[in-house]
Parts: C-alpha cells; sequence; structure tokens
C-alpha cells in the first residue's frame, strides 16, 4: 500500500517532470495541450457559426415580412379602384364608349407594305 501511495505523491509533486525519462512525458504533455487549443478553437468556431446562422434567419424573416408587406402594397396600387380614384383626381376618367375593332383588308395591307 505505501508504494501506491509513493506513486501518487510522486504524481502530485510532479517527479514524472523531471526524472531521466521524462522527455516522452514532455511529449505527451504537449501534444495533449496542442489538441485541448484544437479542440477550443473548434467549440469557438461552431459557436460563431450557430450565432451567424440565428442572426442570418432573422435578417431573412425581416426581409421576407418586408416583402409580403411591399407586395400587398403593389396589389393595392394595381387594383382598378385605386388606378380609377387617382387618375380621377387628375381629372382622367373611364371612357364613356367602347373600344372600336380595326380591321385592315388585304389589298390595304399592301398598299401600306404590312406583312400580315
Amino acid at each position: 500500500m505505501g508504494g501506491i501511495k509513493q506513486g501518487i505523491y510522486g504524481f502530485l509533486k510532479g517527479r514524472f517532470l523531471v526524472e531521466e525519462d521524462a522527455v516522452k512525458n514532455w511529449g505527451f504533455i504537449l501534444f495533449c495541450t496542442v489538441l485541448a487549443i484544437v479542440m477550443i478553437a473548434s467549440s469557438h468556431s461552431a459557436e460563431r457559426k450557430v450565432h451567424d446562422i440565428a442572426r442570418l434567419n432573422e435578417e431573412v424573416r425581416e426581409l421576407q415580412s418586408e416583402f409580403v408587406h411591399w407586395r400587398s402594397s403593389l396589389m393595392k396600387m394595381k387594383m382598378e379602384s385605386t388606378i380609377t380614384r387617382k387618375l380621377g383626381e387628375r381629372g382622367i376618367g373611364p371612357s364613356d364608349t367602347p373600344p372600336t375593332k380595326i380591321r385592315i383588308n388585304k389589298q390595304d395591307a399592301d398598299f401600306w407594305d404590312l406583312n400580315l
């Protein structure tokens, strides 16, 4: 039992770092340190990406809302009643007489050089 106790005390005092074969221990400690730093950097990178994704999702929702707003405004502006009201303010109203159809005979088309 005393050997185990001496081993624990030796570990806590750091004897494994100053003994003759400590070079291989230092190499392993350096490897573990580099690995821990890479893991921490990877974790921070992943967390940053999660925050960027959340920010971009919020921006997409805002842009979709703005798109819907402007699309509904455009639909209201394109309505015949809105156009009639706006043109009525300028003194322009709908025609009282229906449009007439213009017919062109084949002979007239040849005269005017129209390709019909």
